[in-house]
């Protein structure tokens, strides 16, 4: 009895002995879900997609990565964000550690840190953090702004006015004498064979076989 698995990204199910295991996450999937390491091009070890996506196009591993794209999304709307101390672990997916909740110079602008380095990035201060209400606001700093401006210059307009491209009219062909010749000898020979042909019913209709044997060919019972 074959023993059959299924594909862990694609779902399809196929026999054992046609999957392969992935070399970094250990798990089944079939050839069309993987690809040779991207990293030093071994056709003998296999990564999955998702694997190989992941080698190719790391996710930042630090910390507090998502609250730099997150301050750097803000900043096309806004110069001041207030976010609560249970936003910013929203934003990270982890929890602030206690020194947060408890000390203001947790929060102080200083890039030996790493997460004041992450709003520093951004291009963002702390202007002001209350820990009795537990909220922090930041504010853009002039090189965020002027990041902003660079971001949306907008082009010189051309001054040479637009010429579509010339329309080419395309002229149908005639039809060559050879080809009018031919249809022209196709209809009088079918105009030939309409003529000779006998119109009447018995000549479409075949008689019957009883008919045939009872009664002569010009005759018909009344």
């Amino acid at each position: 009895m074959t023993i059959k698995e299924e594909c862990a990204l694609c779902g399809r199910v196929f026999p054992i002995s046609q999957l392969k295991r992935c070399v970094r996450c250990g798990r089944l999937f079939c050839r069309d879900c993987m690809v040779p390491d991207v990293s030093t091009g071994d056709p003998t070890k296999m990564l999955c997609l998702n694997c190989a996506r992941k080698t190719v196009s790391p996710k930042s591993k630090t910390k507090y990565g998502a609250l730099t794209s997150y301050l750097r999304f803000r900043a096309a709307f806004t110069d001041i964000v207030k976010l609560s101390f249970a936003q910013i672990d929203g934003v990270i997916g982890d929890n602030l550690p206690l020194k947060a909740y408890h000390d203001e110079e947790w929060w102080r602008n200083s890039r030996t840190s790493v997460h004041a380095k992450a709003w520093l990035d951004a291009g963002w201060n702390v202007q002001e953090v209350n820990l009795q209400k537990g909220y922090v606001i930041f504010r853009k700093t002039e090189e965020g702004k002027s990041r902003k401006n660079v971001r949306h210059i907008h082009k010189p307009a051309i001054k040479k006015p637009f010429t579509p491209a010339p329309y080419r009219y395309t002229r149908k062909a005639k039809p060559s004498k050879t080809k009018i010749s031919k249809l022209y000898a196709r209809l009088k020979n079918l105009e030939r064979k309409r003529a000779s042909t006998n119109f009447r019913s018995r000549s479409f209709k075949p008689r019957p076989a009883h008919e045939k044997r009872l009664f002569k060919p010009e005759e018909k019972p009344q």
